[in-house]
């Protein structure tokens, strides 16, 4: 790429959320119960970043808004089938699969993060929603342990397809996305 001309895609706003989520959702998951006051903490600044990263979608910059990468479901398929025959059109920002990626991730990440504040405020009558759910029961408890659980486990399903998307369209590219959202840059030109 050094040859090339370079376009700054991902503000560091954009960058800082990434790797940031990243590192809250790993901590989160890996800690669970053995470290609560961890877990609760890394759960929280999940919380915090997709709700910012929610108002970044309308009032950030050109790649970072969701008017940028929100596809119809016909141009995600299309884009998907070309994907398998190794055709798929260069996108500087979210491509149509990416797009629907981060939709799918900020949907879990926000039931995971419910759920979650829900089981805190069930069983240690803490946290924001104590007062309405700390003497909820036990069949309140299961459930919001059962969807906490369900939506933790299907968030880490959608990261590892989003990691394999990465990696083809990396390939078919000739680019390294990894690369361009520590960095910011990507190819100019397709």
């Amino acid at each position: 790429m050094n040859t090339q001309s370079k376009i700054k895609v991902w503000d560091p706003v954009v960058r800082l959320f990434h790797w940031g989520l990243v590192s809250a959702f790993f901590i989160a998951y890996v800690t669970e119960e053995d470290f609560l006051s961890l877990h609760t903490w890394a759960g929280y600044t999940v919380l915090g970043l997709v709700l910012f990263r929610l108002v970044w979608g309308f009032i950030g910059t050109r790649y970072a808004r969701f008017s940028s990468f929100v596809f119809s479901l016909a141009e995600i398929k299309k884009f998907l089938s070309e994907t398998l025959l190794l055709r798929a059109k260069r996108y500087l920002g979210h491509n149509p699969a990416g797009g629907a990626m981060i939709i799918l991730l900020l949907i879990s990440l926000i039931m995971t993060t419910f759920t979650g504040i829900a089981i805190y405020g069930v069983e240690e009558n803490a946290g924001p929603l104590a007062a309405w759910l700390g003497n909820a029961g036990h069949f309140w408890e299961e459930v919001f342990e059962e969807t906490h659980e369900f939506f933790a486990n299907f968030t880490l399903l959608l990261v590892f397809i989003h990691v394999a998307g990465v990696a083809v369209e990396s390939l078919i590219h000739r680019e390294n996305l990894v690369r361009s959202m520590w960095n910011g840059y990507k190819r100019a030109e397709s």
